[in-house]
């Protein structure tokens, strides 16, 4: 009888360890502004690219990338760094112009702009033209 219950925990416990997280909820950019504090993610085309006057330590100088409306009237938007080698105009030729999809918490600080800060370049994904 032990076996038996022995069995049956392993075999539940088992399947939990072995479930996943669903994938976080695909948006479009306008839409981002109905799920701040949430984790989603976010896809739209980059319109418009702003470099950072100062960088900050450790990770260089931020690049915004609005998705879908320029200023004076984005949407959304999505922070990166380039890297250590290529600089904030390696991120800004990796995603100007193109779809993308951001992951990450969406927040908006002050009420103004959502936007998710993507300190690592995984959370960003390049869509095929189309999608």
């Amino acid at each position: 009888m032990k076996t038996l219950i022995v069995t049956l925990c392993m075999t539940g416990l088992s399947a939990l360890a072995f479930a996943q997280t669903p994938p976080p909820p695909r948006i479009g950019a306008a839409d981002a502004k109905n799920h701040l504090g949430e984790t989603a993610t976010v896809c739209g085309k980059v319109v418009d690219t702003k470099v950072a006057k100062y960088g900050i330590a450790g990770h260089g100088k931020p690049v915004t990338f609005d998705l879908d409306q320029p200023e004076p009237n984005p949407v959304f938007y999505f922070v990166a760094f380039g890297t250590k080698a290529g600089g904030p105009e390696e991120v800004v030729a990796a995603y100007q112009g193109k779809s993308v999809c951001v992951t990450g918490k969406i927040s908006a600080p002050a009420a103004a702009v959502p936007l998710i800060m993507a300190a690592d370049r995984s959370q960003i994904k390049t869509q095929p033209e189309g999608k």
